[in-house]
Parts: structure tokens; sequence; C-alpha cells
């Protein structure tokens, strides 16, 4: 079963930190579907953002445990993803820089 390519894509992390990749290395940064691979991934942006993709790195991070009072709550797991284009493709421009 194939996802949506914006299934898989749930949107780009903006931070100082991801913008300054974007810049200097090439590298754009995702929040994408906790059980997306590296493929789907890869897949996912090309079909998107019309570029070539050199390699992707991931990363997954456990949800936080919050507490209001008595109450008890958790935060969903998720998972990012670091997408560095090939030498000559053009850089996406999904946000302005902030």
């Amino acid at each position: 079963m194939t996802k949506n390519p914006y299934q898989i894509l749930q949107k780009p992390i903006i931070t100082e930190k991801s913008l300054d990749a974007k810049e200097q290395a090439r590298t754009l940064c995702f929040r994408v579907d906790k059980h997306a691979n590296k493929q789907d991934v890869k897949e996912a942006v090309q079909a998107v953002f019309k570029v070539k993709v050199d390699s992707v790195r991931t990363a997954n991070f456990h949800g936080k445990t919050r507490r209001r009072g008595r109450t008890v709550g958790k935060q969903s797991d998720w998972k990012k993803a670091f997408v560095k284009l090939k030498a000559g493709e053009k850089m996406p421009e999904y946000a302005d820089n902030v």
C-alpha cells in the first residue's frame, strides 16, 4: 500500500537550526509519518518538490509525559527527516526566512 506523499510529509520544521542547514548544507527538515521509511520520504520529497534527493537521515522522538494536577497525559511519538538534495538542484522555498 503506497501512501500519498502529503501523508508522509506532514510539515516542514522551521527553526534557526533547520534554516541554517537549508542554507549551508542544502538539507531540508520535515516532520514525517512515524511509520515511513527513508525510501518513502525520498520518493515523497521528489514527487512534491520535483527535485533529486541525495540522502535521507531520520530520527525518532519519543513523546513527553505531561501533568496537569492529578491528570497525566502523553504527547505522541514522532519522526524527523533530514533530506539532502543533490548538487545543482534548486532549493524549494517553503517558508520565508524568519
